[in-house]
């Protein structure tokens, strides 16, 4: 069986990266043949098989043909006299249009390996127009590669791409995986910059960038600041869609079927106005019945855990790293509220609901109000 690693795999490994996973093509092979040496199909659109022994994946190589608008139009040929150099022809970039052959050799047909020396992100060929999910793809290796820069001929083809349509027809499911895997890269803003200068930032995220030029110039610096935190997705998600208004935030998650707990951060964030760092210092002196509500409008009694990913979405996009006495405050109220004793007031109002909702609320405040962070304890 002839069979050739492929892909990311070798990008990273000449690179001097870590290989997480490897892919690999086989050449010369039908799946018949595959699945009689004891390899399990699992692809849907084309032929891929997991290894019997290492669960590996290896696809049958191929080749595609545009058949119409968008990622899914695409008709795949992978009879057995299609040849390695096809199949890496059909790759995206130089980078990734590599193979090394059982015995270490390296086959590079498309000058990947000069790329890589020159950090460079080049398209292989014209047949890159044919996937419109790649413009997505080019901005988040900027992201991951941040000394990578786009050749000008691909980001001219990625800005024919815009023009003619083909991001448009891109479904949200698949745009969403390619942001938010990009969102958590080294630099999400260089992902932003790429799809800004190609035309598509507009067509994926037509809020954000409505919003004034030094607005997204600073959330772009707080995206970085975050990746630098190791922030997680919707803490990097909020930073990143908070300054706009609520409303404008849920229709923004909407179109980009976001996550529930994704989007409910970011729109959170949003009812905390857009000046982060003003409320941040406001939270300082703040009444206790104010830092009630904010609990209790973040759900915090459900969901303790929201209130740690709020203040840190809020402190990264105010360009804050070290600890906040605003943000101690409201750890501070949501520790005391969250130490009264519910079943006692329960059972003392048993078979009154409002009367036990009222009563915890009042225990929630006097407890906020004695906590020794509070202005009137002082």
């Amino acid at each position: 069986m002839e069979t050739y690693r492929v892909g990311g795999s070798v990008r990273d490994e000449l690179l001097g990266l870590p290989v997480v996973d490897r892919d690999w093509v086989v050449v010369g092979e039908t799946p018949a043949s595959m699945i009689a040496a004891g390899f399990k199909p699992v692809g849907k659109d084309f032929p891929v098989f997991l290894h019997p022994d290492t669960r590996e994946e290896y696809a049958l190589a191929r080749t595609e043909r545009k058949s119409g608008p968008g990622y899914k139009g695409f008709v795949v040929s992978y009879s057995p006299d299609v040849t390695l150099e096809e199949d890496l022809a059909r790759r995206d970039l130089t980078v990734n249009a590599m193979a090394i052959g059982t015995d270490g050799t390296l086959i590079d047909p498309w000058q990947g390996q000069r790329d890589l020396r020159d950090r460079v992100l080049r398209h292989v060929t014209e047949a890159f127009a044919e996937d419109p999910l790649r413009i997505l793809r080019v901005a988040r290796f900027c992201a991951r590669f941040v000394d990578f820069t786009v050749a000008p001929e691909t980001m001219a083809l990625m800005r024919r791409m815009v023009e003619a349509g083909e991001v448009d027809a891109l479904v949200a499911e698949r745009v969403w995986q390619e942001l938010s895997r990009g969102l958590m890269e080294a630099s999400p803003a260089r992902m932003l910059a790429v799809l800004r200068d190609c035309g598509a930032l507009p067509r994926i995220a037509p809020a954000w960038t409505a919003l004034p030029a030094d607005t997204r110039a600073a959330i772009k610096r707080a995206l970085d600041l975050a990746a630098r935190h190791d922030a997680p997705l919707a803490v990097r998600y909020a930073i990143w869609q908070a300054d706009n208004d609520p409303d404008t935030v849920l229709a923004a998650a909407g179109a980009l079927r976001v996550p529930n707990d994704v989007r409910d951060l970011a729109w959170h964030a949003a009812r905390l106005g857009p000046d982060a760092r003003a409320w941040l210092d406001a939270l300082v002196d703040m009444p206790a019945q104010a830092l009630l509500d904010i609990l209790a409008g973040a759900d915090a009694w459900r969901k303790p855990e929201r209130i740690d990913a709020l203040l840190q979405s809020r402190l990264l996009r105010a360009g804050i790293s070290a600890p906040h006495p605003g943000a101690r405050r409201l750890q501070q109220a949501l520790a005391a509220a969250g130490s009264i004793d519910q079943a006692s007031i329960a059972a003392r109002h048993k078979g009154q609901p409002q009367a036990i909702r009222d009563a915890i609320s009042a225990a929630r405040l006097a407890a906020i109000e004695a906590s020794p962070d509070d202005p009137g304890s002082r």
